[in-house]
């Protein structure tokens, strides 16, 4: 057998401690597996002291995580700390220098500076895993890096975020607001006590623009993606949407087209009969389309310490698993001076069209006007209509709810900018894109 794979592990939080137990306690059947033994001889994190349920006797320790990456006697340097800055970069840039192998759960650290330490990683002939940073314990990583080299794909969507999940799961089926959601989330851990990073869509955005430079092999844009959260979905757009036949779910969706790589994170209306319909809570949900394989919709657990050291633990195995000498797959499918530069594509029309939602003063020739302003902008409605609700005030504002064709988002931002200027509209309309998939 050959000799042990030493491991130094940075951070011993939730992930860190889950992967010291897994690797302690399945030390046998992992060095069958792989063909060597899988040993921890290095840790590093801030409370020494501090009670995590695993047993770190004999291992080092190092109060600074970038003097581990830098020093210890190691062949893989794993990062569990999170952030895009230091000390993550810092650390894992000098893993990689030093030809050290890493694997990180980081998809902030990736989209800033990843194809920076892909460069580094192939100049020094390590490997950079990162399995456990886009969908949790979902293998989406493995599947766009090797197991679909050859197909031609089109297209990169689902649901990445399990807090806004579960608070948009919570919502449809406990009939609560989306505050009441969240600080529900928050007491069980799923959200952090500052949740705008997941809310507002940009945990999402991190991990589609790493599956979006894999898929059509380019370099990352994180800063280049249309974005919108979920904050200002309410328990009335979630209700109309049911009536409808759909539920809202936060996708990320990545495709190609004619004039380039379209990238967006948002709030979608789904059909209820299709699978991704059906993913509720915490689970994440990632499809591909390709030409050779058609469509392969991966559904698993999309956080949490196990479900994320495990794809930790498979990184690993990997690397374990590799001989000295052997031909390294690059970070993101191909060398990284291969990737093509981003282009982002041109607005188009969507086809699944548009979930429209306003408040109106009821007042006669309202509704043929909103129509008006539809046709002006050349959309065309599938449906025009009050929203069924037992209204006590007659003076009340009234709901309307549009759902139009295939159109583009300028057309429909266009018509509402027409509709604000008539003087009936309450408050702020609310505006979702729909998906009709032909396959899910």
């Amino acid at each position: 057998m050959a000799d042990a794979l030493k491991i130094g592990i940075a951070g011993l939080g939730t992930v860190g401690a889950s992967l010291v137990r897994i690797l302690q306690d399945r030390h046998e059947t992992m060095a069958t597996t792989c063909g060597r033994a899988i040993e921890i001889t290095a840790v590093a994190a801030r409370d020494r002291s501090k009670d995590r349920g695993v047993k770190l006797t004999g291992i080092a320790w190092f109060e600074d995580a970038v003097s581990l990456a830098s020093e210890a006697d190691v062949d893989v340097f794993v990062e569990l700390m999170g952030g895009a800055g230091d000390p993550a970069y810092s650390c894992v840039k000098a893993a990689l220098t030093r030809g050290v192998h890493v694997v990180t759960a980081n998809k902030a650290l990736l989209a800033a500076h990843g194809i920076e330490l892909a460069e580094i990683a192939e100049q020094h002939g390590a490997l950079l895993n990162y399995e456990a940073a886009v969908a949790g314990g979902i293998p989406v990583i493995k599947a766009l890096r090797e197991s679909m080299t050859g197909n031609t794909i089109s297209r990169v969507y689902g649901i990445m975020n399990g807090t806004c999940n579960y608070i948009l799961t919570k919502m449809e089926k406990e009939g609560l607001s989306f505050e009441e959601c969240l600080k529900e989330a928050q007491r069980l851990g799923y959200a952090e006590a500052d949740p705008a990073f997941d809310i507002e869509g940009n945990d999402t955005a991190h991990k589609l623009s790493i599956l979006t430079s894999l898929a059509f092999g380019t370099a990352i844009a994180a800063d280049d993606i249309y974005l919108e959260g979920i904050t200002n979905i309410s328990i009335e757009d979630i209700q109309a949407a049911s009536d409808l036949g759909y539920r809202i779910k936060l996708l990320g969706v990545a495709q190609r087209t004619d004039s380039g790589i379209e990238q967006r994170v948002h709030p979608t209306m789904v059909p209820h009969d299709t699978v991704i319909a059906q993913v509720d809570g915490v689970t994440n949900a990632v499809a591909i389309e390709s030409d050779i394989l058609g469509e392969l919709l991966m559904v698993g657990p999309g956080a949490g310490g196990d479900a994320t050291a495990s794809a930790v633990l498979g990184d690993i195995a990997d690397i374990a698993k590799s001989r000295p000498g052997a031909q390294h797959v690059p970070a993101f499918g191909r060398p990284a001076k291969a990737l093509l530069p981003y282009k982002r594509a041109r607005m188009q029309s969507h086809e699944g069209g548009y979930f429209i939602r306003l408040k109106v003063v009821d007042r006669t020739g309202v509704f043929a006007n909103v129509a008006k302003h539809m046709a002006e902008n050349d959309i065309s409605l599938e449906s025009i209509m009050q929203h069924s609700k037992h209204y006590a005030d007659p003076a009340e504002p009234k709901t309307i709810i549009l759902v139009t064709h295939a159109t583009s988002e300028a057309s429909v931002r266009k018509a509402i900018v027409s509709i604000k200027g008539e003087g009936y509209l309450v408050g702020e309309p609310q505006v979702i894109r729909i998906e009709r998939p032909k396959a899910w």
